[in-house]
């Protein structure tokens, strides 16, 4: 094809807002360096949210224009190796995924994990690293999507969730906007709690003491670019108010 494969893509690198959109899921491309561009999945599971989040770059995108931001957004799938883990994390390589085997991790030594990360996931940090510090002030917002359920679990009643750890400047008024929304179920810390330590957040908005937010969308709800555009734009100026009512 002549492409030459990159580990993340920054959308306008020169917006000028102190807003910064990330979505460490983006994407389920297996780079060709990685068992020849395939985990040894099918087709249909590397569409699962155990591959990438689906839907959630196309919020991202839109989510960023509405804000004037710059976005980073990963270009490898999760099951490569998953940027929203620390290093040292002992989920940052999956070899069994919400009940499905990864061929091509069964066999994966250090030196290939450390392989993995100076070609993908370092060189993604590195990209949100350098957009975080251009300004003084950025405000740091991840977008990821989940599951309407797990294999053998409950259906999850939350259209949005806003994950957080100790740090609420931004998440609390958040949340108090989507709860005024009689349509939504909003979750806080829901489906998943808060953050693990050296993950992205806390790797590049929380030692930084930067202001900053989660959201996770039900990957239903952001089904096709319609839905996407529809939930970016609801979302926008909700969070413009949350960064108001900090006063920061």
């Amino acid at each position: 094809m002549g492409m030459t494969y990159h580990p993340f893509e920054i959308c306008d690198p020169g917006a000028a807002s102190r807003w910064l959109v990330t979505c460490d899921h983006a994407a389920n491309t297996v780079p060709p360096s990685v068992n020849g561009g395939d985990l040894g999945l099918s087709p249909q599971d590397m569409e699962r949210h155990i591959a990438y989040d689906p839907g959630a770059a196309g919020v991202a995108r839109r989510l960023a224009e509405r804000l004037g931001a710059p976005l980073v957004m990963s270009n490898f799938s999760r099951l490569v190796i998953d940027p929203n883990r620390g290093e040292d994390d002992p989920t940052l390589l999956m070899r069994l995924y919400d009940g499905t085997v990864i061929p091509a991790n069964r066999d994966v030594d250090d030196t290939e994990l450390e392989r993995r990360l100076d070609a993908f996931w370092r060189p993604y940090h590195r990209a949100i690293e350098q957009m975080a510090a251009r300004r003084a002030d950025t405000v740091y917002v991840a977008i990821h999507s989940f599951a309407p359920r797990l294999r053998g679990r409950g259906e999850r009643p939350w259209q949005i969730g806003v994950l957080h750890a100790a740090d609420d400047r931004l998440a609390r008024p958040l949340i108090d906007r989507l709860r005024q929304e009689p349509d939504l179920c909003v979750g806080e810390n829901e489906p998943y709690g808060g953050h693990l330590p050296g993950d992205a957040v806390d790797r590049h908005a929380i030692d930084h003491g930067r202001l900053n937010v989660l959201i996770e969308l039900r990957n239903d709800v952001i089904a096709t670019p319609q839905a996407q555009i529809a939930w970016a734009d609801r979302l926008a100026p909700m969070l413009e108010e949350a960064l108001a009512a900090t006063g920061l």
